[in-house]
């Protein structure tokens, strides 16, 4: 599978990198987190990274003032798994190198979407990177092994967190598995097994 930049023109209909923000403050607190032996781990909202210096730079400037929470995602992955999408742009900030994986919402046809339309793209350490609302995604996947991946999310507050209750009226509503949060599975991924929808079809891409 090719691995793109986020520099390069294929990101444009995907997001755009963030410029005019020195993320150092944010990546030294990322660090502090230890990684998972294993596995993937996420928090919507980490105080120790919402008391750094760009928390409030992303809430003014990435979001024009709106209530955000500023979470991370940590630890080791390769595959792709599920894709899931927001009603809004999310930021994603890695400690090291980190590889997205994504797609298009326009890209489920008939409820499913293939995997083969599935893209690669390769962020730089400490770099901004906004993913539009428009742009399935999920877990980051880790470049090196031993480094494993930290990357901060920024999202509008309260997103990823207790599902709403009400009752489903039409297939989108099917794939809300959190607030703010639609997603879909790939039968291989534990997330299916614990009874997301399935809607990947083909392979569930392993970059490593």
């Amino acid at each position: 599978m090719k691995i793109y930049s986020v520099y390069d023109q294929e990101f444009a209909p995907y997001g755009k990198v963030l410029e005019g923000y020195d993320t150092s403050c944010l990546v030294k607190a990322m660090k502090s987190i230890a990684l998972p032996d294993e596995g993937t781990a996420y928090e919507p909202s980490i105080p120790s990274l919402e008391a750094t210096c760009n928390y409030g730079e992303f809430q003014n400037k990435a979001y024009g003032g709106m209530p955000i929470q500023l979470g991370m995602c940590w630890g080791h992955n390769t595959k792709l798994n599920c894709l899931e999408y927001h009603r809004d742009s999310e930021v994603n900030v890695g400690d090291v190198d980190f590889v997205l994986l994504v797609a298009k919402e326009e890209d489920i046809v008939d409820k499913k979407l293939d995997t083969a339309k599935v893209k690669a793209f390769r962020a730089p350490a400490g770099v901004p990177v906004e993913v539009y609302a428009t742009t399935l995604h999920y877990a980051p996947c880790h470049v090196n092994a031993a480094d494993g991946f930290r990357v901060a999310v920024v999202l509008p507050r309260g997103t990823n967190t207790d599902k709403p209750v009400f009752e489903a009226k039409n297939f989108e509503d099917t794939l809300l598995t959190a607030r703010n949060k639609w997603l879909i599975a790939h039968a291989d991924s534990s997330e299916a097994k614990n009874g997301a929808y399935v809607g990947l079809v083909g392979e569930n891409i392993d970059i490593g």
